[in-house]
């Protein structure tokens, strides 16, 4: 009875010769599909959404280097005839120079890179403490963590506005300098919840090896955590620089002095007082820089994007 019950299961999956191969479910049969029309239709469609999607994303980027290096009188008469008068590449040049383009873009750089680093010691060791080393009252800070995300930034503006001019304690200001900037883009809930989920699916057979080996908390983090971590680091570092690099409000407040105001705030300063194509220009430097940091690490990012699904896996 036994043998003959085995015999039954192992026929069950067993295909049929002949008979077609199981096929995911689409919205158009493979009889459909067979057609001309068919397949004309959706090869039309595929293309018109390409189109689209090409249109939408590439179009604006396109258009500015397209008003970039134009006259201002061609982009005032006729936005989107192509260089009527000509290509004028040195308008780039121009909004360098004319625009002291070159120590606002200084500025951000300096800005972007100090808020990345004060974002990865502050948000990593933050995520290390609440997954690896769980505290005994890890939950409730994780609590305190999280609870922050629900408050509106415009709420926490003016508070955090009168702790940089006057610090508690310490005394002092921290206006015109840009600790100012660096410090509170550091403290960012988000990015300290998600390296920590990160970290929580890392394998503990790994950390408890370690241990036993004798490794303290530093050399485990450095060691084991943060090169098995690469994927979401990539993701924050460059949700950091970019936010960093677009931050306009916050170092409008706090970086009064001009000589120190990155390109998204000196910008609409110089709008009123400048040409239209070299103001097109400096739009385009600004913009063109986060677009290319994007494309280059486009694939850290979006290896990131799906957290620890692949280390469960």
């Amino acid at each position: 009875m036994g043998t003959a019950t085995d015999v039954r299961t192992e026929r069950r999956p067993r295909r049929r010769a002949g008979a077609p191969e199981a096929r995911e479910r689409t919205a158009v049969s493979d009889t459909d599909l067979r057609r001309p029309v068919v397949r004309v239709t959706l090869a039309a469609v595929e293309v018109l959404v390409a189109v689209g999607l090409l249109v939408a994303g590439a179009g604006p980027m396109l258009w500015l280097f397209k008003a970039a290096t134009s006259t201002a009188q061609d982009t005032l008469r006729d936005p989107f005839a192509l260089w009527p008068s000509g290509f004028r590449g040195q308008n780039l040049g121009e909004a360098w120079t004319r625009l002291d383009v070159g120590t606002s873009l200084l500025n951000t750089v300096w800005l972007a890179a100090g808020s990345w680093a004060l974002t990865l010691l502050v948000c990593v060791t933050g995520a290390y403490v609440l997954s690896v080393l769980r505290p005994r009252w890890g939950n409730v800070l994780t609590a305190l963590v999280l609870a922050t995300l629900f408050i509106p930034g415009v709420v926490s503006l003016v508070p955090l506005y009168q702790t940089v001019l006057d610090l508690p304690v310490v005394g002092g200001s921290l206006q015109n300098t840009y600790w100012a900037v660096w410090l509170p883009a550091a403290a960012n809930a988000f990015n300290v919840i998600i390296i920590k989920n990160f970290f929580d699916a890392l394998p503990r057979e790994l950390v408890e090896a370690a241990r036993i080996d004798g490794a303290g908390p530093l050399r485990i983090l450095v060691s084991i955590v943060l090169p098995l971590s690469r994927p979401i680091l990539g993701v924050v570092s460059l949700l950091t620089v970019v936010a960093a690099w677009k931050e306009f409000l916050w170092p409008l407040l706090v970086l009064t002095d001009p000589k120190m105001q990155p390109l998204a705030v000196s910008l609409p300063r110089l709008a009123a007082s400048s040409e239209v194509s070299l103001l097109m220009a400096a739009l385009f430097i600004a913009v063109f820089i986060p677009v290319v940091l994007f494309l280059v690490f486009q694939k850290q990012f979006l290896r990131g994007v799906g957290l620890s699904s692949s280390i469960k896996g």
